[in-house]
């Protein structure tokens, strides 16, 4: 294993809401995928450094501070440096969609503004974009206002308020700046017009004020507020504005294990993963994006039938997920093999889903609009398929390659699917065979009480028979399943926290998962975790667990997949799932410690 040029949890994200990019607290920009966020990446270097491409700014300082932190309220971010002899500063962004005025509303740029502080100070800047996951070297050459890259099947635009050099494969220029003065950069597509400095002044305003408008909405006014809206914005740059999905993460490849292969892309929809930021989203009061995301999710549920169910994730604009395939060319994050783009995942079973759906079907009718008739038979569709096949095997929520097994969580999920759809029809008086329905219900409910629990100490289990514990078993008492304080769940909350539990940080299993090498505690999961608590009355320990939690955050309030055993950060990043269940177990936690605080939404 190698040590990474830049490690994952020293990045921000910025984005426009239909791709994103990474960027270090060095003034590296290492990770972008154009024009969507699961396009082929023009900047690499993250994942193969030295040769992936990146889009570098260097100020001439001596040893200095790196800061990184958004403008209040946006996903604008700014980076500095403070040294001895000079300080500066960069302000990055994408327009925001409803503040673009460059090129239109269909727009799409990145924006670099960089400024020196104090002093007077040197930069040196590099542009060197590597098209089609950095298999493709562009051609550079002068264009109308400043440079353009040319590919095979694509073509940017790189302007700026000082001098570009042409070199092979790269964009440069070295300059100076006096204090307080400024110098700006813009990549955009090719028919992008040069700006002047007004315009760009007035971009980052207009689009500052777009990302505060929208968090003006937000309804929370709870003891964590400040990282709960920074957990919505970063949620809000995983959506897309165009489709109404929502991607696990930003990133591909970021590995859960360096070295160990257990390298995944994220940059799908999962059923899962997006019906729980419905959750997140309605209960901070982004009505909105929950809408838009059932109409989407509604979209898969009527393209589905008993032949062709609703299926695990989606490419992002609700396609086949892609097939997985392996970048042998690229050498990986910290030389962590292989890289791989798509997710073999998509092809798997895993019952669970159903339930995360319904779930959110049925919130989005009881705080939203009331679903069609077309759509309820096809929902009725989805419970059939349910009724049919809960006592299956399956891959289970963390996608096991190993032989399918019954999952608790699958199990548990499917108890789901049909609990929500029978609370859907009594709710909006809509046809069903109800007495049947319930039956089924509670012959899954029976099940898990019967056969999957430890044979010597009574508590629930990871699979039926087996005497293992798994995280998701966390979920149990959030979906309503079991009482927060029956005996039964308080002993299996006590073993999670003595044998998955590390210093506030949960692991999501320990048992053989069929892959090489081990893997990071799931961050998710710490949440979770806290949650639980909370709900058991056992507020002291939530809000230390949470605290910690948030410690293992980035400086930007970011959170990646995993973390090692240094608490250093693991796996895909920005994690929706992590940001979502924070958000939740703060939400919860923060009604038990002020009853008199009556948010507008509740669970």
């Amino acid at each position: 294993m190698a040590e990474p040029r830049r490690t994952i949890g020293e990045h921000g994200i910025i984005g426009n809401l239909e791709t994103a990019a990474l960027v270090a607290s060095d003034g590296t920009i290492d990770y972008l995928c154009w024009p969507a966020l699961d396009s082929p990446l023009i900047f690499a270097d993250l994942l193969d450094a030295g040769s992936g491409g990146a889009f570098s700014i260097t100020p001439d300082l001596e040893n200095p501070r790196h800061l990184q932190l958004y403008i209040p309220d946006t996903n604008v971010l700014l980076t500095s440096w403070t040294a001895e002899n000079g300080s500066a500063e960069i302000v990055d962004l994408m327009p925001h969609p409803k503040a673009s005025g460059l090129a239109g509303p269909d727009a799409r740029c990145l924006i670099r503004r960089v400024t020196a502080t104090r002093g007077t100070v040197t930069f040196t800047v590099t542009c060197a974009p590597r098209f089609d996951y950095a298999r493709e070297v562009p051609e550079v050459q002068r264009a109308d206002g400043g440079v353009s890259f040319k590919g095979r099947d694509l073509s940017l635009k790189l302007c700026a308020s000082v001098p570009l050099a042409c070199e092979t494969g790269a964009a440069t220029t070295r300059f100076t700046l006096e204090a307080k003065q400024s110098a700006w950069f813009i990549l955009g597509e090719e028919a992008l017009a040069c700006p002047d400095d007004e315009a760009i002044a007035k971009e980052i305003a207009a689009t500052t004020a777009a990302w505060r408008s929208w968090l003006s909405q937000a309804t929370y006014k709870g003891r964590w507020r400040e990282q709960v809206l920074r957990s919505a914005l970063a949620l809000k740059l995983l959506t897309s504005a165009r489709h109404g999905s929502i991607a696990a993460a930003a990133t591909f490849s970021l590995p859960e294990a360096t070295g160990a292969g257990r390298n995944w892309d994220y940059r799908a929809t999962w059923i899962r993963d997006a019906s729980f930021t419905v959750y997140a989203f309605m209960r901070l009061g982004f009505i909105e994006e929950a809408e838009h995301f059932r109409l989407w999710a509604g979209q898969r549920v009527m393209a589905a039938d008993v032949d062709h169910p609703i299926r695990i994730m989606y490419a992002l604009d609700g396609s086949e997920a892609a097939d997985e395939q392996e970048l042998a060319h690229l050498k990986g994050y910290a030389e962590s093999r292989p890289v791989r783009i798509g997710n073999a995942a998509h092809a798997q079973s895993q019952l669970d889903i159903f339930g995360e759906l319904m779930d959110s079907v049925y919130l989005s009718n009881k705080y939203g609009r009331a679903i069609s008739h077309e759509g309820w038979q096809h929902i009725s569709g989805i419970v059939e398929y349910v009724m049919q096949h809960w006592q299956e095997a399956d891959a289970g929520i963390w996608e096991m390659r190993t032989q399918p097994r019954h999952f608790l969580h699958s199990r548990l999920m499917c108890w789901v699917a049909m609990d929500r759809a029978i609370r859907l029809a009594k709710k909006r008086s809509l046809p069903a065979p109800l007495v049947v329905w319930a039956e089924c219900r509670d012959a899954i409910s029976a099940d898990i009480w019967e056969n999957f629990r430890h044979p010597d100490n009574g508590y629930f289990v990871q699979e039926r028979g087996g005497t293992e514990l798994d995280a998701a078993l966390l979920m149990m008492p959030l979906v309503r399943f079991v009482s927060a304080t029956d005996p039964v769940w308080l002993k299996t909350l006590d073993a999670i926290g003595e044998q998955l539990c590390d210093d506030g940080l949960i692991y999501r299993y320990r048992n053989a998962d069929g892959l090489e090498g081990g893997e990071g505690a799931f961050t998710t999961c710490t949440f979770w975790y806290a949650e639980c608590l909370a709900r058991a009355g056992r507020l002291d320990e939530a809000q230390l667990v949470i605290a910690k939690g948030l410690a293992y955050g980035n400086t930007l309030g970011l959170f990646s997949e995993e973390l090692d055993k240094r608490g250093l950060p693991l796996g895909n990043f920005p994690q929706a799932l992590t940001h979502l269940a924070f958000i939740s177990a703060a939400f919860f936690t923060d009604r038990l410690l002020d009853p008199g605080h009556q948010p507008l939404w509740q669970p």
